[in-house]
């Protein structure tokens, strides 16, 4: 098992201590995946050190910045592509060719958003247009390497409780979020590591691929 992180050296190395408990001896990698050429070698390292890869999980994303429309720059687009769209279009890229290189068989598991289905909220368009790519990327690269036995699908949180939360998302939005979630608060980031277990495990989920699955307190139901 590896764990990656940009700047978050404390906190992964907490992560692979919780990993270390229950027996397993997780690599830790660090690397900032916005620079070309980075989730490459990343998964590169971890089959150098495991001699294989089973599963991708292309977890890494932010809002940056909240801008309407008109007074977006360049800049920032570029940064939502740097940062939301190139890695996982690489990483699975790179992924599949290991897989098929194994002889076959995997699972890669990426992040879109709520925010993908409804536009997400003020000032978000750039990021709600990333993650309904990763989403419709999803199904399509799904359909290009179910013959190869490897399965495709993704979680998309709802409004979840995260440091880019708080960071990016002005108070007023949270409120109005709130009041829409049916379950009548926000979600954390544990209650969405069923998913992405359920998705990991051939057993429970070698007949599902294509899917988006939405982790959100009913604020949007299929």
């Amino acid at each position: 098992m590896v764990v990656h992180y940009r700047t978050g050296k404390n906190e992964a190395d907490e992560v692979a201590r919780a990993i270390a408990r229950d027996g397993i001896d997780p690599l830790v990698l660090a690397g900032d995946i916005a620079e070309p050429g980075t989730v490459e070698a990343l998964i590169e390292q971890t089959v150098e050190h495991f001699g294989r890869l089973d599963i991708l999980i292309n977890n890494a994303g932010d809002v940056i910045e909240r801008h309407v429309v008109a007074e977006t720059s360049d800049e920032l687009f570029e940064q939502h592509v740097a940062i939301n769209i190139r890695p996982v279009f690489a990483g699975c890229r790179r992924a599949v060719r290991q897989f098929r290189l194994q002889g076959g068989g995997g699972s890669i598991i990426n992040v879109s958003s709520v925010a993908a289905r409804t536009g997400g909220g003020g000032g978000s368009s750039l990021y709600a247009g990333a993650k309904a790519f990763v989403a419709t990327f999803t199904r399509a690269l799904a359909k290009e390497v179910a013959k190869d036995r490897i399965r495709v699908n993704a979680v998309s949180p709802g409004v979840i409780q995260t440091p880019m939360q708080d960071r990016t998302t002005p108070p007023e939005q949270i409120k109005a979020a709130l009041a829409a979630i049916p379950l009548g608060r926000l979600g954390t980031a544990e209650e969405c590591v069923g998913t992405f277990l359920f998705l990991c495990s051939d057993e429970l989920s070698g007949y599902l691929t294509g899917q988006i699955l939405e982790v959100n307190g009913g604020i949007i139901m299929p």
